[in-house]
């Protein structure tokens, strides 16, 4: 069989940022609320018990702190990982709306009812823009397919960087026309021949929202 390359990306748990509808970036992140460490730690379990990404070799996460919590807490199942920080694979950077203001204020002072919306003009003063997002993330994913060949590699994230995978990896337009719901701690995977010209790549979304592990919780 020849040998293929698979992008995990697991979003987060439940974090406290969104429990109090807060703009949590860099500044404003405070971690996972009790039910999403329930939530990773749900995860771990069925990374332990399944072994369905038991041949992974590197573990990224961003440099927030609800994605670091989440990937230590289910690095034990993937044979003690060391969970490798970066940037590239954080939320939309905020800037002057970091850690300052609700989402209701957010939307009343940046994006009021007659806003459209336009990928290339920064979310607020100091942030990035819808496309500048997706050139980090596009770029940060491919760079990783290409140091990390024929491997599995995980990646804890956040809903955006989720989805900014759908265009890179899926060639969807940057424009959104439609919402997307992606649980907490679910897996979305992504995978690709190993041996082929990086413009001739073309990858296969193996599953997506993938969140069999919170059944149970759900139900609590």
């Amino acid at each position: 069989m020849d040998p293929v390359t698979r992008l995990v990306l697991v979003r987060h748990g439940e974090s406290r940022a969104t429990v109090d509808r807060m703009m949590g970036g860099h500044d404003g992140c405070q971690g996972l609320t009790e039910r999403g460490r329930r939530q990773a730690y749900a995860l771990a379990d069925r990374l332990a018990r399944t072994s369905e990404l038991a041949d992974a070799s590197k573990l990224f996460t961003s440099v927030l702190p609800r994605a670091i919590a989440t990937a230590e807490i289910i690095a034990p199942a993937l044979g003690k990982l060391e969970v490798i920080q970066d940037c590239a694979f954080c939320e939309l950077h905020l800037g002057a709306a970091d850690g300052l203001l609700s989402w209701e204020e957010f939307q009343q002072r940046y994006r009021p009812e007659e806003h459209r919306h336009d990928p290339f003009r920064p979310l607020a003063p100091e942030a990035e823009s819808w496309a500048a997002f997706f050139t980090r993330v596009g770029t940060a994913l491919a760079i990783v397919a290409a140091e990390h060949a024929g491997a599995t590699v995980i990646i804890v994230c956040h809903g955006g960087v989720i989805e900014m995978a759908l265009t890179a990896l899926g060639n969807l337009p940057l424009r959104k026309s439609f919402d997307l719901e992606i649980g907490n701690t679910s897996l979305t995977e992504w995978t690709s021949p190993a041996q082929v010209h990086p413009d001739e790549r073309r990858w296969t979304l193996v599953r997506f929202n993938d969140t069999a592990h919170l059944t149970d919780l759900n139900q609590q």
